[in-house]
């Protein structure tokens, strides 16, 4: 009757017959039963394990069943707590319903009510979750009106992803950092058939290397000195979702060795445990690091390589999609209006062209943070290029072969090259027009019409 074969119950009551009775019933239906013959002990046994459920006497020797509830029960707990009563002490029993208890049971039972009840038990507890997993999903940005991008290479990462999603296989990410690596990576989640199930992020590289493997895989109560319960790992956290691990190129030695197993086997063991525990989990990794050569060089196992090397999706870095940049602007500066409550409409377009000619080392997490900069010094409507930074107001201009980088269109490679020298060559003749014209080797008319085109302001580079 249970919805989980795996589910744990723990049964507290002080009579051992009927200790025998529900671990023998609910062993025969999957279930993993521990019991307690008193509340004392139960809370020593509930706090040692990762229980789902717990059937508990309302009359006991010692703590009671109702003071063992309010350890244990209430809203947020992780367990269910059904209250057994004889029939004396029905007020009691649903007076613990009101403390927190999920149900309660009359003695003498019957077994199939006892199946029932559990199973009832573990829908609320399932519907609870879900509804939690739903409530982080709605904050969580996961999807690709997210991810802003109408470029060629953003456009190819995108059929990529739509392709990829619906399949199991395990998912590499490459690019630079401030990409948006983790956000491609929830954008799959979110297509995938998983999306209702948890996505779980973590940094291979923030970890301590002692810490790593417990954070991973779990460790039993007494695995070592800190452990003093047991406690689930991101796998299990993970279990029919999604687990992403960032930057996957730090992971040390010891441990690539236990995810190559866990891929393989797809199972893991908990430290300080004997037993294996099945979960199904699809990975996702990402990685600034090429883990071709990290193999090579045996930094990163060859093996684990070609494991995770199934699908491969590359992020390119802002320099090679310049075109995106006015599109991520508008919608930093939406975002950042709504957190600061500020009303910044625009950017002029001299500081619009400071931030495309900019080759962005930091990517998107550093225009972000340049953006959100300046609406907070910005005193007017539009961001000016005074409230750049520095660095960005400083750069030298691109090459004309880094304009063409990244582009196969003909026309736009033309198209950037061109605007590029109209504006050198009114920076040269501070913003005189017919000199202008002059240097391009082009008529009066024809380089009017390209600044209008363009959006050039040939006044903004006058020098009076």
């Amino acid at each position: 009757m249970g919805l989980m074969a795996a589910s744990r119950i723990l049964i507290v009551d002080d009579e051992e017959s009927v200790r025998h009775q529900l671990s023998s019933l609910l062993a025969l239906k999957g279930y993993e039963v521990e019991t307690a013959a008193d509340a004392e002990q139960a809370l020593e046994v509930y706090r040692g394990g990762d229980f789902d459920l717990v059937v508990c006497d309302v009359r006991m020797p010692g703590m009671g069943g109702m003071e063992f509830l309010e350890s244990v029960g209430g809203p947020g707990s992780e367990a269910a707590v059904i209250m057994m009563s004889a029939y004396g002490d029905i007020d009691m029993a649903r007076e613990a319903v009101r403390r927190g208890a999920s149900d309660y049971l009359n003695k003498p039972y019957k077994n199939d009510e006892v199946l029932l009840r559990i199973c009832i038990a573990e829908q609320r507890q399932a519907l609870r979750r879900e509804n939690l997993r739903l409530k982080r999903a709605m904050r969580e940005e996961s999807d690709f009106e997210n991810i802003v991008g109408r470029s060629a290479p953003m456009e190819a990462v995108f059929r990529t992803v739509e392709k990829i999603a619906d399949f199991k296989s395990t998912v590499l990410i490459s690019g630079e950092s401030g990409t948006g690596k983790e956000l491609l990576a929830r954008a799959i989640h979110q297509r995938s058939p998983r999306r209702d199930e948890a996505f779980v992020a973590i940094n291979c590289g923030a970890i301590p290397e002692n810490l790593l493997e417990s954070e991973l895989f779990g460790h039993a109560r007494g695995a070592f000195t800190d452990a003093v319960r047991n406690k689930q790992g991101l796998f299990e956290e993970a279990d029919r979702g999604t687990l992403f691990l960032d930057e996957i190129g730090e992971l040390p030695l010891g441990l690539q060795v236990k995810l190559l197993r866990v891929l393989q086997e797809e199972e893991i063991r908990r430290v300080g445990e004997n037993r294996s525990r099945a979960v199904d989990v699809r990975i996702l990794a990402a990685t600034i690091r090429d883990l071709a050569a990290e193999a090579r060089a045996g930094r990163f196992r060859e093996d684990l390589f070609y494991r995770l090397n199934v699908l491969t999706v590359r992020i390119p870095p802002l320099r090679e999609r310049p075109e995106d940049i006015p599109l991520l602007v508008e919608h930093f500066l939406v975002r950042c209006n709504a957190k600061l409550k500020t009303a910044v409409r625009g950017v002029e377009p001299g500081a619009m062209k400071l931030l495309v000619d900019y080759e962005w080392p930091g990517n998107v997490r550093e225009l972000e943070n340049l953006i959100e900069r300046a609406v907070i010094l910005c005193d007017g409507e539009q961001i000016t290029p005074e409230l750049l930074t520095d660095k960005v107001r400083q750069a030298p201009p691109p090459t004309l072969s880094q304009l063409a980088a990244g582009q196969l269109s003909i026309k736009k490679t033309v198209r950037a090259i061109e605007e590029e020298l109209i504006r050198r060559a009114l920076a040269e003749t501070g913003g005189n027009r017919t000199r202008a014209a002059r240097l391009l080797e082009i008529s009066h008319r024809t380089l009017l019409y390209k600044l209008k085109d363009y959006g050039v302001d040939a006044d903004s580079f006058s020098r009076d």
